[in-house]
């Protein structure tokens, strides 16, 4: 078990706003309301410490795959974005054959069981190829309740979400099927109008895969699917906030409709996160990355991101000019609520786990402890 320690002199994060000249006490793998006499002092002026980012949505990084790499590969993505201060993340799926797709649940409900993710993400295949972005459009299918169920099973108790393009065939049984067994229903890759998607709400459905991206626009006479998610308060929107997906002033229309409250940061990451430019695949395509932007070889649709959510928040204080609480509220406690784990992370409150990230004064991240263990030490540099 690791020393008990002291941060101290920080500006810290809590759920009740910001506390300068502020600590956290970490004894063992929990966070405490009292320090040991024989506790190692951490001294961080001048620096921030806000709760472990919570990623509900990636598919890889630091060049392995969640979609379809190995249990070592994925333990590789999962060490890459620890580093970045992603101390829980979500292992995201991509469309693929439904047989491969429940062998590959089965080996990340493994990993799941384990600690090293909190559960899977299938995104796809049951979206529609209007909106496929980076899916296969041949492996596609109306979303089935009983497959469904098939890939649900396959998670062995560890899917945490599924997207679906709820306006198709078998969409608002499918929601229903996932809520009755505990997994969020996300709408997502969808070409529903406004009158659809409130149907699925209303069958449901609690989040927004990616709003904005794989989606129809917002009409003056056809609303669509953005603004039913936007304005309907069980829903929570992800948001990609890499200044690629998305204009800044439709990141700050989803702050002002929805509310920090209803904002979860994601990464939608794919296996250049955190490695580089290069050839990569995402499930059966081919992915090229240039500048640090994705896109499919065949079509030139962005194909995920390369982004770690340490840049997410520098950003979104930067230049987004977003309050720091309500980027800690994005990034850690709203997704941490989503995943049933608010009792144990997403925020920095005695008898949680010692899960945090220490940034400088101009927010770039020099530490980052997981369950009480330094992954990236800030007295290392």
């Amino acid at each position: 078990m690791a020393p008990s320690k002291v941060l101290a002199g920080a500006r810290v994060v809590l759920p009740t706003g910001t506390v300068d000249d502020g600590r956290v006490i970490v004894d063992g793998t929990r966070i405490a309301d009292t320090a040991p006499p024989q506790a190692e002092t951490v001294d961080l002026p001048g620096h921030w410490v806000v709760p472990g980012f919570v990623d509900l949505h990636n598919h890889g990084g630091g060049g392995a795959s969640f979609a379809g790499g190995t249990a070592e590969q994925v333990l590789t993505g999962v060490e890459t974005h620890r580093r970045h201060g992603t101390t829980t993340v979500v292992a995201s799926a991509v469309t693929g054959d439904l047989d491969f797709l429940a062998r590959h649940a089965g080996m990340l409900a493994e990993l799941a069981q384990q600690g090293d993710i909190v559960g899977i993400h299938f995104e796809g295949p049951f979206i529609s190829p209007c909106r496929k972005g980076a899916h296969d459009e041949q492996l596609l299918r109306d979303p089935d309740p009983a497959e469904v169920r098939k890939l649900v099973d396959a998670a062995h108790g560890h899917a945490k979400m599924m997207t679906l393009a709820t306006e198709l065939p078998g969409g608002l049984d499918s929601v229903r099927l996932l809520v009755e067994h505990g997994v969020i229903a996300a709408v997502g890759h969808t070409d529903a109008t406004y009158e659809q998607t409130v149907r699925a709400i209303d069958a449901g459905a609690t989040v927004a895969t990616h709003l904005f991206n794989a989606m129809p626009p917002v009409g003056h006479r056809a609303p669509g699917p953005i603004t039913a998610l936007l304005e309907d308060e069980r829903i929570t929107v992800e948001l990609i906030n890499d200044g690629t997906h998305l204009h800044p002033a439709a990141l700050q229309l989803a702050f002002h409709h929805a509310g920090a409250a209803r904002v979860a940061f994601i990464t939608d990451a794919m296996d250049a996160a955190g490695f580089g430019d290069g050839r990569y695949r995402l499930g059966p395509l081919d992915v090229e990355v240039t500048d640090g932007v994705a896109r499919l070889v065949e079509g030139g649709s962005i194909a995920g991101s390369t982004l770690t959510l340490d840049r997410a928040f520098k950003r979104a204080v930067t230049i987004d000019r977003l309050p720091v609480e309500d980027v800690v509220a994005a990034i850690s406690a709203n997704p941490a609520r989503l995943l049933g784990l608010d009792d144990r992370i997403g925020s920095l409150e005695p008898g949680k786990d010692a899960d945090l990230v220490v940034l400088d004064d101009a927010f770039d991240l020099v530490g980052v402890m997981r369950r009480g263990e330094w992954v990236v030490d800030p007295q290392l540099g």
